[in-house]
């Protein structure tokens, strides 16, 4: 176990917390697992988890909050997050199966989708029911409302180019609404959208195609991604792709190779050999020695190019993001 890492119960505040939890009541839950339940499987408990499944639990996390000082986490499938060993002393509000519904409207091309179904899921259906356009979703194992909050994409795609709506909760204002793609300040890998606001569904376009051409496009996808990128414990890629510049743009993963840094082990973390801007995680291994290696890559990229990458992937209970030394 990291030295960081926090017993159960032993919060800075116990008494916020307390104060969270009666308000929550039952359906609270303390020391509840948190790095767990993210795909790189390192890190540490939240002090308090609660499933919201409709507005009035949305407004009593609110109320939680307020009343105990405690910061939200959204957090959906754990695909982009990295907890620090001792733990998120907050509230993580996880979206039940009330939000995990898609519809189909076949008249408009168009699929309407859950805040907590995974992108992966909704990416098959829509090919049964003959939707093209979000075929690269079925490789970015996250969920659609933390894809419409950090803009999420791949293979030539994002959600800025599909999304046409998403209902968003102000947890400040208790209330909900629908906004247009065009308030929401999409980005490469980041949007508007503040800790307040939770999404709760999202609108998406397609277009009609035949099942068989998008299942095997979706085939095509899941094959190139094997091939190309690690299983195992990590949280995708960690480091976002530098600005293009007037020569143009080489992603960070080609940085980080360039750099020779394919292979870089510190403690438990290594940079993976499949794909550079991966970092995979040992069994039992520590978010502690994660954040050492992305110190070191940031670092050592800096000093051979000048430029000093930016994480992609959240981090969540550590004091400062890990600088170049």
């Amino acid at each position: 176990m990291s030295p960081e890492c926090r017993s159960p119960g032993s919060w800075s505040n116990p008494d916020a917390v307390q104060r969270a939890v009666a308000v929550l009541g039952d359906a609270a839950r303390v020391d509840a697992p948190l790095g767990a339940l993210t795909t790189s499987r390192v890190g540490g408990p939240a002090a308090v988890a609660y499933v919201a499944n409709g507005m009035s639990d949305l407004q009593r996390a609110a109320e939680a909050a307020g009343a105990s000082g405690l910061e939200i986490l959204v957090v959906g499938r754990g695909s982009n997050l990295l907890v620090a060993d001792r733990g998120f002393e907050g509230i993580a509000l996880f979206l039940g199966d009330a939000y995990a519904k898609i519809e189909f409207d076949s008249a408009d091309a168009t699929v309407t989708a859950g805040a907590s179904v995974a992108l992966p899921v909704l990416a098959r259906q829509c090919a049964a029911a003959g939707l093209g356009g979000l075929e690269w979703a079925v490789g970015v194992p996250g969920s659609v409302g933390g894809a419409v909050r950090m803009n999420a994409g791949g293979h030539g795609s994002d959600m800025a180019s599909c999304l046409i709506d998403a209902d968003i909760v102000d947890l400040e204002a208790g209330t909900g609404a629908v906004h247009d793609v065009s308030a929401l300040n999409l980005k490469y890998r980041s949007s508007g959208l503040q800790n307040r606001h939770v999404v709760v569904r999202a609108r998406l376009s397609g277009r009609q195609a035949p099942p068989s051409t998008v299942t095997d496009q979706i085939a095509d996808i899941v094959r190139w991604r094997r091939e190309h990128q690690p299983g195992g414990q990590n949280s995708g890629s960690v480091f976002m792709n530098p600005p293009l510049t007037s020569t143009g743009t080489v992603s960070a993963g080609a940085h980080i190779d360039q750099t020779g840094l394919r292979g870089l082990r510190m403690g438990t973390a290594e940079v993976s050999r499949l794909h550079a801007n991966f970092i995979v995680s040992d069994p039992g291994g520590t978010a502690a020695d994660v954040v050492a290696l992305m110190a070191e890559i940031r670092r050592r990229v800096a000093e051979s190019t000048g430029i000093v990458l930016q994480p992609e992937v959240r981090m969540v209970g550590f004091e400062a993001t890990p600088t170049p030394s």
